[in-house]
């Protein structure tokens, strides 16, 4: 085994699992400020920077996303396969039980060298002030770097970068805070990355993403999801343009940003495979004009909602229809089987 394939051991520090800081850490490149959409959900935004993290290529892991649908009332929440993440990258995800000390559970797991992966509440986590942070209460996922317990400090990867919560903050993600904790208070959900002795080589990570990518051409959605999205999304407009401010914005995230950010993420892993593989540049291209057009459509929505006309709106999403249709046609040409 080479020096350059392994995966960087945990440090020897208790309660640290790789050796970095928030204040010198540097975001992957799929969550540059240029990007249509530079933070797409919680838990694909986890993914990308653990994976950069552990100098393994996020790119290769977004092939799914080409088996996004519409659920009716939103599209889907794109995340990850934990199989597709064993199959690339040979990490091991399984549900970790929560029976007793929370915190005492993390530590017993960093220092196995596993990541733990939580459901938290971001109204106590730091990177999101301006956003939630000590304003609303909301369910996100981080994953735990390093926790002292007497210091009262976590480091922990969330959204786009690796950020620090410590005093009353650590207190509250952890429910220590008085009043917090009752006999019916649930655990958080947990999760528990086994990291593999190294990483794959490059060949081998491509031969692997270009097989999944081919499964989850087989499995895209027969119908246009965004033509079912457009069937309902002028009604469903209308009705929000009734209700309070705070409404639209939870709609968009749930639909117009996961459509756009799924399909940017689509376009990262096809122009990452392009290195490689011929014939992928009609779904790449098709991809990025989805991203950009969902961020388009989230605009004439907002503007929407205060002229009380959608004409504009359903505009975008016809032209949406259409991308859509061209990006799995070259995919399910390139990938006939």
């Amino acid at each position: 085994m080479t020096a350059q394939h392994r995966i960087a051991a945990p440090a020897a520090m208790a309660g640290r699992l790789l050796p970095i800081d928030p204040l010198a850490y540097d975001r992957h490149a799929m969550h540059a400020g240029e990007r249509h959409w530079p933070q797409t959900n919680c838990y694909a935004d986890l993914w990308i920077e653990i994976l950069h993290a552990l100098g393994l290529e996020p790119a290769a892991a977004f092939g799914f996303t080409i088996t996004q649908d519409f659920e009716g009332d939103q599209f889907t929440f794109f995340k990850p396969p934990l199989d597709d993440l064993e199959a690339l990258y040979g990490l091991r995800v399984t549900e970790l039980a929560l029976y007793d000390d929370l915190i005492g559970h993390i530590e017993q797991q960093i220092g196995l060298g596993r990541l733990v992966l939580l459901e938290l509440d971001s109204f106590y986590m730091p990177d999101t002030r301006g956003v939630s942070y000590r304003d609303s209460h909301g369910k996100t996922t981080i994953a735990v770097n390093r926790l002292d317990r007497a210091a009262r400090e976590l480091d922990y990867f969330h959204n786009d970068g690796l950020h620090r919560a410590e005093g009353e903050d650590f207190d509250g993600l952890f429910r220590l805070l008085p009043g917090q904790m009752h006999d019916d208070t649930l655990f958080p959900y947990a999760e528990m990355v086994r990291l593999p002795p190294r990483r794959p080589d490059e060949a081998a990570l491509r031969a692997a993403a270009l097989k999944l990518l081919a499964r989850h051409v087989a499995r895209r959605p027969s119908d246009n999801p965004v033509a079912a999205f457009r069937a309902v999304a002028t009604a469903q407009a209308e009705a929000l343009a009734e209700r309070p401010g705070s409404a639209f914005h939870h709609y968009a995230f749930n639909t117009l940003r996961q459509l756009g950010a799924n399909f940017e993420l689509l376009a990262s892993h096809l122009t990452w495979l392009s290195q490689s593989v011929d014939g992928l540049e009609a779904a790449r291209d098709g991809s990025l004009r989805i991203a950009e057009g969902a961020k388009v459509a989230q605009f004439h929505l907002a503007r929407a909602m205060k002229q009380k006309r959608f004409e504009r709106f359903d505009a975008t999403l016809a032209g949406l229809v259409g991308e859509h249709d061209q990006v799995s046609e070259a995919l399910g040409q390139r990938f006939p089987g």
